[in-house]
């Protein structure tokens, strides 16, 4: 798997979820468990993953909708 997307913003992990739930892209949140352990105030950032094969097209289902990626 690879990461796709890292954010503090739940919001932003929710878009991007559901842009590529539409898209039919799997994906997996990372880190859900010790954002809510660490009180909720957005110190610790949530990763989005996809697997190999769909980071291309997942990549380009984000920046099309303004979804700003890491090292791209």
């Amino acid at each position: 798997m690879k990461e796709l997307v890292r954010s503090n913003d739940p919001t932003i992990i929710a878009f991007a979820k559901a842009l590529l739930r539409g898209e039919g892209i799997d994906c997996f949140e990372m880190d859900v468990h010790m954002s809510v352990l660490e009180g909720s105030i957005g110190i610790l950032p949530r990763r989005l993953m996809v697997i190999d094969g769909d980071l291309f097209r997942a990549r380009s289902v984000l920046g099309d909708n303004g979804i700003e990626l890491p090292g791209v």
